[in-house]
């Protein structure tokens, strides 16, 4: 039988383990067999690099976490070696990443995750990991916004380039006299 201390210990590492879970907005579980201390440390530093947290975690640790946590559905992945990462911001990151590598790497793969206290299924981690990252997002949308702006920056300078302010209103007088000419010479 485990002593008090050791005990103490893993109840400790389930409280770690289910506050991380309940802070995260996303999470992927992957088994990392097969996978070497190079290769290992690359993907570590990029996940990183996306404030993904990543540990290599015992199953029946993480089954407990997840089961105070309320993250059900996720038993029947635990078993082999297993491996846990979470954002608390990004999520995208941890699917994007590990789904890259799981492509690269045979025996590495993706066993489940989790969306906002939500158990998915590798469809939809397959589906975030296709999403484009957070910052190209944000520039497609700061595109659109500036995209009408850059229009009439554009037709500005056009009219300056063209002679002023004072020209574009002569021409567009011109223009309407132009008009009523013709109607006048009709009338006659």
């Amino acid at each position: 039988m485990p002593s008090e201390k050791v005990l103490e210990a893993k109840k400790a590492l389930v409280e770690e383990l289910s506050e991380r879970l309940k802070a995260s907005v996303s999470g992927v579980i992957v088994n990392y067999k097969g996978i070497n201390v190079a290769d290992d440390t690359q993907l570590r530093k990029e996940l990183r690099e996306s404030d993904v947290k990543y540990t290599v975690i015992k199953n029946t640790m993480l089954g407990r976490a997840c089961e105070k946590v309320g993250l059900e559905g996720l038993e029947d992945v635990l078993e082999g070696t297993t491996a846990l990462a979470t954002s608390e911001t990004d999520y995208t990151g941890a699917a994007r990443i590990l789904s890259k590598y799981a492509k690269d790497h045979e025996e590495f793969a993706i066993k489940s995750g989790f969306l906002d206290g939500e158990v998915i299924g590798l469809d939809k981690i397959d589906a975030l990991a296709k999403l484009p990252t957070r910052e190209v997002l944000l520039a497609n949308v700061l595109g659109a916004f500036q995209a009408p702006i850059a229009s009439f920056a554009r037709g500005v300078q056009a009219i300056v380039d063209k002679g002023g302010i004072e020209a574009a209103l002569a021409d567009k007088e011109n223009a309407a006299a132009d008009e009523e000419a013709p109607a006048e010479e009709a009338a006659e």
